[in-house]
């Protein structure tokens, strides 16, 4: 009966170690990435949810395990991607451009010519809400206004100053600029702390509607007179806010505005093949990644190729020239 024990016991930590090592062969096959997003409220934190959903549910053919990661935003998911500290990122098309230009915060450091675009996302439009009692009806009433234009490392930073500047109005001058997070914004509209602020994002978004849903009652400001602006950027194009998506707010009609594209970037040194897949699954998903949020709707296939500057990492221009979109 001992002999027989032993002979069992011996057969079971023997299976053990077998299921332990294939485990960890298992684990070391397995590629984990991450994918840098915005703040929780905005577009960009479910999107980089929504492509890690659709990748996770095929990891065992492709042995990958995505995870997203809330950030600053735009600047910095490019700038953490360029050090590796990222695989991929929800980078606005202008900041794509102007780090693919080494422009803007890139002016120092040149071109990030390792930077690729995989593919384009949903609309994001520069919104200005204001409070009903502030007396901003205009951009130009914004002048003497505490106005909140985003925190440094934030893509939405600079559009604010572009559409300020496109208006007539220094930043650092004419306004009293708050510099904080885009979540933060709605909480300190409400408690009377600042009178307007910026916030360049997909529809619907959390934090608007955070915003026009307090008991201090608040509007959109439209943005108009952009043909300036257009001309001299290549990255906007105009932009309408649909207001029936924030029945808290002021305004009866849709809103005039600009605005750019969210878009999906990597490095040339992630690999070919995980490009690939992801691309391939979000592509070969298409209608339930629509599905995923409301700011996807009005994505086709073909315009997710629209508004990237930087050039095609090989992995996403393989599945496109497979499916002919390229």
């Amino acid at each position: 009966m001992k002999t027989a024990q032993y002979v069992l016991t011996s057969i079971l930590i023997l299976c053990c170690s077998l299921f332990f090592k294939m485990g960890l062969a298992e684990a070391a096959r397995t590629k984990f990435i991450t994918i840098g997003t915005g703040g929780i409220t905005g577009v960009y934190y479910p999107t980089g949810g929504a492509i890690a959903r659709v990748v996770n549910k095929e990891r065992t053919k492709y042995n990958i395990r995505c995870t997203v990661e809330s950030t600053g935003g735009s600047v910095f998911n490019v700038n953490a991607i360029m050090s590796g500290d990222l695989e991929f990122g929800v980078v606005q098309s202008d900041r794509q451009y102007q780090a693919v230009h080494g422009l803007a915060e890139w002016q120092s450091k040149g071109a990030q010519q390792k930077l690729r675009a995989v593919f384009s996302i949903h609309p994001e439009s520069v919104s200005l809400i204001a409070a009903d009692d502030s007396d901003i009806k205009t951009i130009f009433d914004l002048k003497g206004k505490r106005v909140n234009i985003g925190n440094p490392g934030s893509g939405q930073r600079q559009n604010s100053i572009d559409a300020l500047t496109n208006a007539g109005i220094n930043f650092m001058r004419d306004i009293k600029a708050e510099q904080v997070k885009a979540a933060e914004a709605p909480g300190l509209l409400q408690d009377g702390r600042i009178d307007a602020f910026f916030y360049t994002v997909g529809h619907p978004s959390g934090a608007i509607k955070e915003a026009t849903a307090g008991a201090r009652k608040t509007h959109f400001v439209p943005i108009e007179d952009i043909s300036g602006i257009l001309k001299m950027y290549p990255y906007y194009a105009k932009s309408i806010i649909p207001i029936k998506l924030y029945p808290g707010a002021s305004n009866t009609t849709d809103v005039n505005t600009f605005g750019v594209k969210a878009t999906f970037v990597t490095s040339i040194d992630v690999p070919e093949d995980v490009v690939y897949a992801i691309t391939r699954e979000v592509f070969e998903n298409f209608e339930t990644f629509k599905k995923l949020h409301p700011a996807y709707e009005i994505l086709t296939r073909k315009n997710m190729l629209d508004g990237l500057s930087a050039e095609i990492h090989p992995g996403a221009m393989k599945y496109y020239k497979e499916v002919g979109l390229k």
